[in-house]
């Protein structure tokens, strides 16, 4: 198998792993809208839905994706919603077929609204719960949201792609050498912790009259804002406003550190870049090219030069910044 490579997960032997592990799949298998893992629904005899998530090959070693479901597992113990993988043997990531897999019982409900108050009160009662526990202890072998990793790194695996049009390649050059010397120097997080990684509205649900938090694939050490500022959309008011609903119920579980608050332009500025680079990476896959036509055409590219030249100027002004409660 090469990297990253999911050609010789068929069908069945997705339904194979299924049957090793004692699940029996009476509907067939509905595959979900999942890029980087293969994820799909099923029912069993008893109609109970399941989500089967086979984990892309080479991204994560078993011990990352431990470490991934240890953290679940204790922010389920203290009653943050959580989407927990069930356990064989013991084991909550299975191996078949040179692939890992994990399942989890199907979990309805219907997108967060980002204006709703209480949906972002009882968000971020929940979030400060999660960085209670990550602020326990970091991850040992996930990586850490650093400016090498999400913005240089990502940077020479662009330029070494072969996607970005010749035409634009120098200004691309350009661009990432002033982008690079602008966030070093803002991106320096004074503390790390374990961090959902990806909390964003398409990783929420809002299930059983509380948000549901999902998908903790891109879960890792980070700055706690991390899993803050991805929530915010609208102007800088609508922005203020809704950072100060969510900090009024985290700050009830956990201590939030306000010069956090300068880390989001260097943060929205590296996941540009990432974002970018993580498409190049999987371009050998099928899938991407079928659901990213327009990655490698220059007027793509033209777009994103004029949105870091934006994001540039957004680094540049003052972070945003809340009242005092009195």
């Amino acid at each position: 198998m090469s990297t990253f490579d999911f050609s010789t997960l068929s069908p069945d032997l997705m339904l194979d792993a299924l049957f090793h592990y004692g699940f029996d799949v009476s509907s067939g298998l509905l595959q979900l809208n999942s890029f980087e893992n293969r994820v799909c629904q099923f029912r069993d005899d008893d109609r109970k839905s399941w989500v089967v998530k086979f984990y892309r090959p080479e991204r994560w070693s078993l011990e990352q994706l431990n470490e991934e479901h240890q953290f679940v597992r204790e922010l389920a113990e203290i009653e943050v919603p959580v989407a927990e993988a069930v356990a064989r043997d013991g084991q909550q990531v299975l191996s078949y077929g040179g692939f890992y897999l994990s399942v989890f019982p199907s979990r309805g409900g219907r997108t967060l609204e980002p204006d709703n108050e209480n949906q972002l009160l009882q968000l971020g009662r929940f979030l400060g719960m999660l960085h209670q526990v990550g602020a326990a202890r970091p991850f040992v072998h996930r990586p850490t949201i650093n400016h090498q990793t999400f913005l240089l790194d990502s940077q020479h695996s662009l330029l070494q792609s072969g996607l970005i049009p010749p035409s634009l390649e120098k200004h691309y050059q350009a661009m990432m050498q002033q982008l690079g010397d602008k966030v070093g120097p803002l991106y320096q997080p004074e503390k790390i912790r374990r961090v959902h990684g990806d909390c964003h509205i398409g990783n929420l649900l809002w299930h059983d009259d509380r948000p549901l938090l999902l998908d903790f694939d891109d879960s890792r050490n980070g700055p706690a804002v991390q899993d803050l500022w991805l929530l915010l959309n609208g102007d800088r008011a609508e922005q203020t406003y809704q950072l100060s609903l969510l900090l009024e119920e985290y700050e009830q579980y956990c201590d939030f550190d306000h010069k956090e608050l300068r880390l989001i332009e260097p943060l929205r500025a590296m996941r540009i870049v990432s974002y970018m680079a993580w498409i190049a990476k999987r371009w050998s896959d099928p899938a991407f090219p079928q659901n990213f036509p327009w990655f490698s055409t220059d007027q793509y590219w033209q777009q994103q030069l004029k949105a870091l030249d934006e994001q540039l100027k957004f680094c540049d002004q003052s972070p945003l910044s809340l009242m005092p409660q009195w």
